[in-house]
């Protein structure tokens, strides 16, 4: 299977910088677990100014981004792609778009390739996604300078997943939301830090018992944090023990 790639269409490549040269994802690119390239639509351009926004139709403040410079760096992103033999899907990043949750992470983590656009200003011109297939995603309801930052975040979450991204084989599984509940607290040395020793369970050896706790507590914090997470979520019988715990009080 080859390897992810990802392209990013942005005005701030420099940006990145921050996600392939540090870290967990930093890690992965410099060893080939994947491949992240840019595309600056001001390399797209046909005037002196290198210009990428106007005002938009209509009035009202701020600018938009132009379709030209970005429909042909989608382009040109599309076609290096389509030539090694991958099919690409084009992710928008707004705040009009599919939240992004855990679930969307591993169904975007099977694709082969992704171009990513981060947009700036007011937006970009509707004409693009007439041009484009383009998917649109959130990472939140708030207000951003740009598309750079919600990019990252996406790769992040696609790289850590990558097998072989993390140093421990087990530790994507394990974080929070992996299996759809919060993750359990966790505790290294001392024993005893001002006062506050260390549970009981996890220093005792038993593998099963700690595995038991850890879900306990999971289910403890996403109830207590997240009930919603627990609304829709189909129940093990353990689970379902676990939580008539909580719920009558058992320790």
């Amino acid at each position: 299977m080859k390897a992810p790639s990802y392209h990013v269409v942005t005005l701030f490549p420099e940006m990145f910088a921050a996600l392939t040269g540090y870290g967990v994802s930093g890690r992965a690119v410099r060893k080939q677990l994947c491949s992240v390239k840019f595309w600056d639509p001001r390399d797209f351009t046909q005037d002196n100014y290198r210009t990428v926004d106007d005002r938009p139709f209509g009035g009202g403040p701020g600018m938009v981004m132009l379709a030209e410079p970005l429909d042909l760096a989608l382009t040109a992103a599309k076609t290096v792609l389509r030539r090694e033999g991958r099919v690409p899907r084009l992710i928008y990043l707004s705040p009009q778009g599919r939240r992004l949750d855990q679930a969307l992470v591993e169904e975007l983590g099977t694709a082969e390739a992704l171009v990513l656009l981060a947009g700036r200003y007011e937006g970009i011109d509707e004409r693009l996604f007439e041009r484009h297939t383009l998917e649109e995603v959130s990472i939140g309801d708030y207000v951003l300078s740009g598309g750079e930052l919600p990019a990252m975040v996406l790769l992040d979450a696609l790289i850590r997943r990558i097998h072989g991204a993390l140093g421990h084989a087990d530790s994507a599984a394990e974080d929070s939301f992996a299996d759809g509940l919060l993750d359990c607290p966790h505790y290294t040395r001392p024993e005893d830090y001002l006062g506050r020793r260390v549970p009981e369970v996890l220093r005792a050896g038993d593998h099963g018992e700690v595995a038991r706790w850890r879900l306990r507590q999971a289910l403890r914090r996403t109830r207590e944090r997240r009930p919603e997470l627990l609304a829709g979520r189909v129940l093990s019988g353990q689970e379902k023990v676990l939580l008539d715990e909580l719920e009558h009080g058992s320790s």
